[in-house]
């Protein structure tokens, strides 16, 4: 049984994908993967882990709910994305866990580059994906934001109404970082500006020598300065726990002239518009947690919610080392939102 959606092999380029499971975390028995690719419509070609539940591997009259997941920013789909599609598999949805564009094994050129947009059109070009798949009713998707892709989400139920619900895990406000940097303390014009002058300077030099330096993945070895959250991040992304040769913050980061975007864009302009389901969930003791807060005060209706986690820090909820990742409250908020 062909278990791809219709556009699987119009209007593709090439992808090298791995086939092999080299995830960080081990694959589940109760699920089925396969890779799969589609594009967005600014013509990349997007590559996917998709986790179909076991039960559901044949042939069947019923259409089950799916979810889209990416994220963290910077990470790829072998990462915390493919941990939570598969988790999800298991209790029934179709989950499918993509690599954004520009960046793991998607399509996209010059390499790490980062744009809200076209972030934003990934998700929806996911959802085209499973709205077009066999096993799945198009009436029933909803989509999971990790990190700096909890802002995306966000950003994607607001311009996307097929997306009829949307967790936002451990989320951070990109945009806002960048123009008010961590815990708004570089909130000011100048600061910005002199940000804007640095990219500039950098785009003109991109242009000259035809190459696009990278900012750097989580700093290594780390400082003894270091805040706490950037020594979370390096056990995570740089230590066996979660490292990935394909993931940016694991080893080089992203393209300098590509962040200019997130320095002038407002990724939640019109979150108090999405009619949608939202669930926003963050660690006690997450550094980010102030973004997820005040993100949920944008929003309106009584089909809202946020969740704080005991005792939980950021990197937490990134995978299953501290067992605190809320995967049946996920269920259950999907099961509800998605029927």
């Amino acid at each position: 049984m062909m278990l791809l959606a219709c556009n699987q092999n119009k209007n593709m380029s090439t992808l090298n994908l791995t086939q092999e499971w080299d995830k960080t975390f081990p694959k589940s028995e109760l699920v089925n993967h396969s890779k799969v690719t589609f594009t967005n419509l600014f013509g990349i070609t997007l590559a996917a882990d998709l986790y179909i539940p076991g039960s559901f591997a044949d042939a069947q009259d019923d259409k089950l709910p799916a979810i889209a997941v990416c994220g963290p920013f910077g990470a790829v789909k072998e990462q915390s994305s493919g941990l939570y599609a598969q988790h999800m598999a298991e209790r029934g949805f179709v989950a499918l866990a993509f690599d954004p564009s520009y960046s793991g094994e998607s399509g996209g050129e010059p390499r790490r580059m980062a744009s809200p947009d076209i972030m934003t059109e990934d998700f929806s070009a996911a959802v085209d994906f499973l709205s077009n798949h066999e096993l799945v009713d198009p009436e029933r998707i909803g989509i999971i934001g990790i990190c700096g892709w909890g802002g995306i989400a966000l950003n994607a139920a607001a311009v996307d109404p097929r997306i009829k619900a949307t967790v936002a895990s451990t989320m951070y406000e990109l945009t806002r970082v960048n123009e008010k940097g961590y815990f708004d303390q570089n909130d000011s014009e100048d600061a910005r500006y002199a940000m804007r002058q640095m990219v500039a300077r950098q785009r003109t030099e991109d242009f000259r020598s035809g190459e696009h330096p990278r900012a750097g993945g989580v700093v290594d070895p780390l400082p003894d300065d270091a805040p706490w959250f950037v020594k979370e991040y390096h056990a995570y992304y740089k230590c066996p726990r979660g490292y990935h040769p394909r993931s940016g913050n694991s080893t080089d980061g992203w393209a300098i002239d590509g962040m200019m975007p997130m320095i002038n864009t407002r990724l939640l302009r019109y979150a108090d518009e999405i009619r949608s389901a939202v669930l926003i969930i963050h660690g006690e003791k997450a550094h980010s947690r102030y973004m997820g807060e005040d993100a949920f005060k944008l929003l309106k209706g009584d089909n809202k919610e946020l969740m704080i986690i005991p005792g939980a820090t950021h990197v937490d909820l990134y995978d299953d080392v501290k067992g605190v990742i809320p995967y049946d409250k996920m269920e259950a908020f999907f099961n509800e939102h998605l029927k």
